[in-house]
């Protein structure tokens, strides 16, 4: 007797898109397009699981703890990308919101061999790090069946941080380690198992929702203006002088003469701009 196959929803087949081989590059593009709205609706399922991580986020953080994104591939790359823009768009230290990725900073570009495959690593990379009881680890992976994601969940339990789970699939181990499990069910992808689509769209979307929100909590952002970015380009100190004028109301000259007096810090700024 053969042996069935797992069914696993990140492993599934999506129907309609059998014959994609044979479609021309208009029908291709038009599905792909189509199934990326699954993403959307799958993440807005989640919104009151995301509420619960971002208070117990903010929380953490307002306590000295810090955020751990933990993950392997697409997962551990999109983990790498939020928390990398946390610094420079909220002015926040890079120690407190953190990723760990499999295979460590070779595998941002490159595939790592079997660097997912070991548990203890992740244990090990954030013991390196101090991982303690004020922490927070989010563990990423689509099928939620990740050993290096397991390992960072098992070493939260050991440590008493507290965990996060996002993942595709709702029986996985990962959602059941997590003590909030974030699970926006995507289904099929266009190409069956590649989760860096509808997966990776829906992961993307969640965490950029989870630090956004967290960093409004914290006071990083004024109306909506980010008012502690760090203007380290061009770009950004144009982005610094425009936030000044805008809340207020002074030129451009007066905006860059007290920006030059706060050593770019917007929000000291403002404050001076308000005596």
């Amino acid at each position: 007797m053969s042996e069935k196959p797992e069914k696993l929803p990140t492993e599934a087949i999506l129907e309609v898109a059998r014959n994609l081989d044979r479609r021309t590059t208009s029908e291709v593009l038009t599905l792909i397009h189509q199934q990326d709205a699954c993403a959307h609706a799958a993440v807005g399922r989640c919104l009151p699981e995301m509420e619960e991580a971002v208070e117990l986020l903010a929380t953490a953080i307002s306590g000295g703890g810090r955020w751990f994104n933990v993950g392997a591939g697409t997962s551990g790359r999109l983990g790498v990308l939020d928390a990398s823009e946390i610094p420079p768009t909220y002015g926040m230290s890079p120690q407190i919101v953190q990723a760990v990725i499999a295979g460590g900073d070779r595998a941002l570009r490159h595939p790592v061999e079997g660097a997912e495959d070991d548990p203890r690593a992740a244990a090990s990379e954030l013991g390196a790090r101090g991982l303690a009881a004020g922490d927070v680890v989010v563990g990423i992976s689509a099928s939620g069946r990740t050993p290096f994601v397991i390992g960072a969940m098992e070493a939260a339990r050991s440590a008493g941080a507290r965990s996060i789970a996002i993942t595709c699939d709702e029986n996985s181990l990962l959602a059941e380690y997590g003590e909030i499990a974030i699970v926006p069910e995507v289904g099929p992808e266009v190409v069956a198992g590649s989760t860096r689509m509808k997966g990776g769209l829906a992961q993307k979307m969640v965490l950029a929702a989870l630090s956004t929100a967290v960093m409004v909590k914290l006071g990083k952002v004024r109306g909506n203006f980010m008012t502690h970015v760090t203007p380290v380009s061009n770009k950004l100190r144009g982005r610094a002088e425009r936030i000044v004028m805008e809340i207020t109301g002074v030129d451009r000259a007066r905006a860059r003469d007290l920006l030059s007096e706060s050593d770019g810090s917007v929000e000291r700024a403002l404050k001076s701009a308000s005596r």
